[in-house]
């Protein structure tokens, strides 16, 4: 058999290592020089993964369960496609475990529906939730359900929630004292309308509010819940460039006005949690156009906020954060990295050097 030349042999292989570097640059794209290392506060930063057999991915979930930590969020070709399933990674002290699909859109050999935002959740050990959503849009797409009872190795099969529901939209539940979980919902079928959802028997049975907004004046989605004392605040994503907020002194039973915050909002999700020092600490795009920066702020009485470390400031879309703390103290941020990767950010709440807002 006659043997090629090297000459020809680099100029056959060559192309061929081209457009692989090219089609990895385009599916997860090289991260840039790192301007926000360094900052009080900030533990460590990481992907969840670098390789997976899907292109896009969006809407992290991150959760604290006895063997560690898990991620979920929805991969696919593209939002919105019908090949888009929920995705689960495993942290269990020695490094991610690679992607694995958990759930998706097949209703049958020819119908199939796209998934979207995940939410975990552990109310207590033995018993994860993973909420989701499926359908065509965010405008038609339902509330389903599944529960892990091995730290999300495995998963039992999907229910969906009954009709009007659809469970925590994209961020964490709150668990309040007597057991009921109370889930931060909205619709988008009748403009931006904000509603909480609550279940006193994790997913048995549920009820809820009604519209807290009329989802034209004020069009707000994906609350987070937060809590100061005996009262709990709602912050939301809204069409109106700012964040908007809500107050209930009755565990979320009513809510007062739905009004605006002095926080700048580009119509992008964030997400909130309630520190053990009292604190809240918010992930958020401080900005009403565009996808980056994404800063972490912090507040004592979520009215007054100040900025506490910048986790992006480079051009590209770091967006949908969701934020944990863990009964070590750590807080843990995962977040969408430019559509490509799921990052996952490290940070010690009593490091935090703190800059108010004005």
């Amino acid at each position: 058999m006659r043997q090629l030349r090297p000459v020809n042999l680099f100029f056959q292989v060559f192309p061929l290592l081209l457009v692989c570097i090219g089609m990895n640059t385009l599916s997860f794209g090289n991260p840039p020089e790192d301007t926000t290392a360094d900052q009080p506060g900030l533990v460590k930063q990481e992907f969840v993964y670098t390789d997976a057999s899907f292109p896009s991915c969006h809407a992290s979930t991150i959760v604290e369960t006895p063997k560690g930590l898990v991620c979920a969020f929805f991969g696919g070709t593209h939002e919105k496609n019908p090949d888009v399933e929920i995705w689960v990674c495993r942290n269990e002290g020695d490094g991610w475990t690679a992607p694995v699909s958990v759930a998706d859109g097949v209703e049958s050999a020819s119908k199939r529906y796209p998934c979207w935002n995940p939410v975990l959740f552990q109310p207590k050990p033995g018993t994860l939730l993973l909420f989701y959503k499926v359908g065509p849009n965010p405008s038609a797409w339902w509330g389903m359900l599944k529960v892990s009872h091995d730290n999300g190795k495995t998963w039992g099969p999907a229910k969906r929630l009954p009709d009007g529901f659809v469970g925590p939209v994209k961020n964490k539940p709150y668990l309040l004292s007597d057991g009921t979980l109370l889930c931060p919902a909205s619709t988008e079928h009748n403009g931006w309308q904000l509603q909480m959802e609550w279940t006193p028997d994790l997913g048995k049975t549920w009820h809820r509010t009604g519209p807290l907004n009329d989802g034209y004046k004020i069009a707000a989605i994906q609350p987070s819940v937060l809590k100061y004392g005996d009262k709990l605040q709602i912050l939301c994503r809204s069409k109106q460039g700012k964040l908007v907020e809500a107050w209930s002194d009755d565990n979320g039973r009513s809510w007062g006005e739905v009004t605006m915050t002095t926080l700048p909002n580009p119509n992008s999700g964030t997400d909130a949690v309630t520190l053990k020092d009292g604190r809240a600490l918010l992930v958020y795009n401080p900005t009403q156009k565009g996808r980056s920066p994404l800063h972490v702020a912090v507040s004592e009485d979520g009215k007054h906020w100040s900025t506490a470390l910048v986790l992006e400031d480079q051009k590209g879309e770091y967006s949908y954060p969701a934020v944990i703390q863990t009964d070590d103290g750590k807080v843990h941020i995962t977040y969408t990295w430019k559509r490509d990767l799921v990052k996952h950010v490290v940070l010690d709440p009593s490091q935090l050097k703190l800059k108010a807002i004005d």
